[in-house]
């Protein structure tokens, strides 16, 4: 199963989840929850607990890779994403095909496509180009240390902000599956899928880095404004 790593940026850290993040996880999702209305985040201390419970046993599954998303100027946990629904295409043909942890390769197994999931960012991380950087940071790691095939994301069809973000890193929409699942308010939703492929990372890596310059230029012109 893939190993543990701390991917770092200059806006973002991603570091391993661990039981010890519970605290700041929990403080990270009490602020403004206005915006978690498609996305399941961990309300409460025994809530923060639970999820990151879930998360591990995933983990130790060989099925997902879960971060805190730490803000590297100041080191405060903003929230979390992960890789989920890791993919192992060795060893012997498996019908149905679903995600699953490695038949072959133990410890130093690395899968050969993922999902890049789970993603929730407090309220005032929002928009600052921490989302942009750790999706990059974690499209690196899994094209070019993992060399995936594939990285996939999804979105509730209602969640128009999301999608949006997804479409700006130049994911490909490859369309929505309607009637798919039940959201968090409990009605059935489709849910609208997209990739990104080996081949066609190099244009996406092109273009975040162009989104990432501009957030630094923004960032460097706020510094320079007088208060």
């Amino acid at each position: 199963m893939p190993a543990p790593v701390i991917l770092s940026g200059r806006f973002v850290r991603l570091e391993p989840l661990t039981v010890s993040h519970a605290p700041a996880l929990a403080a990270a999702a009490a602020a403004d929850r206005t915006s978690y209305a498609f996305t399941p985040v961990p309300h409460g201390l025994d809530a923060a607990h639970t999820y990151i419970q879930s998360a591990l046993a995933d983990q130790q599954a060989g099925r997902s890779l879960a971060f805190a998303t730490v803000r590297a100027a100041d080191g405060l946990v903003v929230g979390s994403t992960r890789f989920c629904e890791l993919d192992y295409w060795d060893g012997p043909v498996v019908w149905p095909p679903a995600p699953r942890g490695p038949l072959t390769g133990g410890a130093d197994a690395v899968p050969d496509a993922a999902e890049i999931g789970a993603t929730w960012l407090s309220a005032h991380a929002q928009g600052t180009g921490i989302n942009t950087e750790a999706k990059l940071l974690m499209f690196q790691h899994a094209f070019d240390t993992w060399r995936v095939r594939r990285i996939s994301l999804r979105a509730d069809a209602r969640n128009a902000r999301s999608r949006a973000a997804i479409e700006r890193l130049g994911a490909v929409c490859e369309g929505v599956r309607r009637v798919h699942t039940r959201g968090l308010d409990g009605l059935v939703r489709g849910t609208a899928f997209y990739s990104v492929l080996d081949e066609e990372w190099p244009m996406v890596r092109h273009t975040i880095e162009q989104r990432l310059a501009r957030a630094r230029r923004d960032a460097n012109r706020s510094r320079l404004v007088p208060a």
